[in-house]
């Protein structure tokens, strides 16, 4: 029930039921339309057991929860053990004496004594614990209660929906679950207050026997996470009638790699109508915004994306103006398209890689799932008559098939990129046609691993670990990156991700979110501080730590030799798009480089050098300012003041507080047309 019914009734919050109803709830885990695995919550008086378990794309969690609630509902006890997507440990544990509680998770220990009611938000608790923490948010008459170890769980309503079963029509609540993270969650509870599901655009967790309404729920998700960045949008998207002139700033020139001198920057609709020198006056009608002798960037090119509506405006605040989606839900992708190209909410540009993968077992449910030679071809052909850029084969794709699809693409103008499917290499996949090899552990584990082991589960990652003893000097590397060369494949190797894999341990930060964590809502740092992978066998640590050394090298090879290395995250972009370019200083490149091939050279590299990637008169206005030197020190570009795009002008600092984010600059001075 709402504060509202509940008022209306005469009753008060504190007469909720402090649990749901006893017995086992059984919930199915749906993604891409299929059923993936399950969430089997069994409540027994205050303890309830839970078993949360899913794979989807050969990978995801196994958890075991006990968790024993006091009579308010609250968390008085809770363990949590099991491995997270990727494999690594939990054993997560909580307890509650009066007014004192202590925990541990991946963070360390901590404590508390409170002088007001405060929930425990756990760290790796199942999506059941929402429909807890929903109740518990729902006994606070303004909705709103302080967490444990941090922050502040918010619940709002968001409607009523009848979803369908097998027993009929269950009629639930909708919610929004805000404070845990940069975004809420959207949860359904019954007429019990019970979570009956849990739903984003793209997965659904629902209970048992209402499958069949999975993608009303998913609507819903989509719907609310619409409103709400429409909302947004409405708020910090700045459009002024007239010309702009940004004062006092100096442009990046990609071609030289250096700054320009300080000039004024004219913007008129969604173009760049001038470049002038800095005393040139105004004319009338002009509003005038201070660079205060920063620097104006073109704007980035996320290479590896798999964009939704949760990361579109946090891309486009850190810079990045374009994204290379490599595989989505394709009527989601061209939703979301439509509603960013119509000004509906904020993001990027996006260039579409249509994604083709084979079943199996282990299928990734995006894109195409094909089980032929000929529907593989037949998805390449729906792909091009679509206007998409390239193909993205992957991992379950029977070998034999690539050729074929290559061929077709090819004949119709696409491009070919790629993960190497299991059971065969990257020697293989670039004689069969692949333009770009993807991800630089699918490019080296065919030096390392035998050809009968299996790629397609998480073995692609933890068999990283063999790294450290190969040569680089052998025959077969040197082939494989001869090949590279010779027929020109770019690759885009995702350097952080290998990072984050190789080198994350539990409870310290890690080494590309040292500029950014102390920004992010408690709830994100605790995830950051989150090792992704199992390293607690002997020898397994210095194992992962020494083959993100050998990929550093082969990159550095690859780059010296003068292949086309394009920066991608596969991590949701964003903040972790500027610790992608970091990284590329370990392979050789300079931040003059960086910037370059961020901007000018994959612009080309896309074929949209003729209207992006530098800062000319006639180009589209697709920039970022930043306080800083970004040629001298690469880090300046984590400091943003502001982005324009598509004749709308984006203040960070304005923008990251709806996420819970603390700004990393301020913005800069604007003095309306007149003034």
């Amino acid at each position: 029930m709402t504060k509202r019914i509940l008022l209306a009734l005469g009753l008060s919050a504190s007469l909720l039921p402090a649990a749901a109803h006893a017995g086992e709830e059984r919930f199915s885990v749906i993604f891409g339309q299929k059923t993936v695995g399950h969430l089997i919550a069994d409540t027994n008086g205050a303890k309830t057991s839970i078993d949360y378990d899913y794979k989807n794309n050969g990978r995801g969690p196994t958890m075991k929860e006990v968790l024993d609630v006091d009579a308010n509902g609250f968390p008085a006890k809770w363990t949590i053990t099991g491995t997270t997507t990727f494999g690594s440990k939990v054993n997560e544990s909580f307890s509650r004496t009066g007014a004192k509680a202590s925990w541990k998770d991946s963070t360390g220990p901590g404590s508390a004594v409170t002088k007001e009611q405060a929930i425990y938000v756990a760290q790796s608790g199942s999506p059941w614990a929402l429909g807890l923490y929903a109740r518990a948010v729902l006994k606070d008459a303004d909705h709103r209660l302080p967490a444990l170890p941090g922050g502040i769980l918010s619940l709002d309503p968001a409607g009523d929906m009848g979803v369908a079963g097998k027993a009929g029509t269950a009629a639930v609540k909708v919610y929004a679950l805000g404070g845990i993270d940069t975004s809420p969650s959207y949860i359904a509870l019954d007429a019990d207050n019970a979570l009956f599901a849990f739903m984003t655009p793209e997965f659904v967790i629902v209970r048992e026997g209402y499958e069949q309404d999975e993608a009303k729920l998913r609507a819903m998700a989509e719907k609310l996470s619409t409103e709400r960045y429409v909302s947004i949008q409405q708020k910090t998207a700045h459009h002024y009638d007239g010309p702009v002139r940004i004062r006092n700033v100096r442009i990046f020139q990609p071609d030289s790699k250096t700054l320009s001198a300080p000039v004024s920057v004219l913007v008129n609709g969604d173009r760049i109508a001038a470049i002038e020198p800095l005393d040139s006056p105004a004319t009338p009608g002009e509003t005038t915004i201070d660079g205060a002798g920063g620097t104006l960037l073109a704007g980035f090119n996320e290479m590896h994306g798999h964009i939704g509506q949760d990361d579109a405006l946090l891309n486009l605040i850190a810079g990045i103006t374009t994204v290379r989606d490599m595989g989505n839900d394709n009527a989601v992708l061209d939703t979301l398209i439509k509603r960013i190209d119509g000004g509906t909410i904020a993001g990027p540009h996006i260039v579409r890689s249509g994604f083709i993968e084979g079943k199996s077992p282990f299928s990734a449910n995006n894109g195409f799932v094909v089980d032929s030679e000929q529907a593989a071809v037949d998805a390449v052909r729906w792909y091009a008559a679509r206007g998409y850029w390239q193909v993205k084969i992957y991992n379950s794709i029977t070998p034999a098939w690539v050729p074929a699809m290559v061929a077709e693409a090819h004949r119709l103008g696409l491009r070919v990129a790629g993960h190497v499917p299991a059971f065969s290499n990257a020697d293989a996949m670039m004689a069969a046609g692949y333009d770009e090899m993807t991800h630089i552990n699918q490019f080296m584990l065919g030096w390392v691993i035998k050809p009968e082991e299996d790629t397609r589960t998480l073995f692609r990652l933890t068999a990283l670990k063999r790294l450290p003893a190969l040569d680089l000097d052998s025959a077969p590397v040197q082939k494989t990156i001869g090949t590279m060369v010779e027929k020109k494949i770019a690759i885009d190797p995702t350097i952080g991700i290998h990072e984050m894999l190789t080198q994350n341990r539990d409870g310290q930060v890690p080494p590309g979110a040292v500029d950014y964590i102390d920004h992010m809502p408690i709830g994100t740092q605790r995830s950051l501080k989150k090792a992704m992978v199992d390293t607690s066998a002997p020898g397994d640590d210095a194992a992962y730590r020494g083959a993100f050394d050998k990929i550093v090298a082969t990159l550095t090879m690859l780059n010296r030799r003068g292949v086309f290395i394009v920066p991608g995250t596969d991590t949701g972009g964003a903040l972790t798009y500027h610790r992608e370019l970091e990284l590329m200083q370990k392979i050789g490149m300079t931040p003059g480089d960086i910037l370059a091939r961020a901007t000018l050279e994959t612009s080309r590299y896309m074929g949209r050098g003729e209207s992006y990637g530098s800062i000319e008169k006639g180009k589209l206005a697709d920039f970022m300012l930043l306080p800083g030197d970004p040629v001298k020190d690469l880090k300046a570009i984590k400091s943003i003041a502001m982005v324009v795009k598509d004749g709308a002008f984006y203040f960070p600092a304005e923008v990251y507080p709806e996420f819970g984010i603390t700004p990393f600059a301020d913005a800069p001075k604007v003095t309306p047309a007149g003034k």
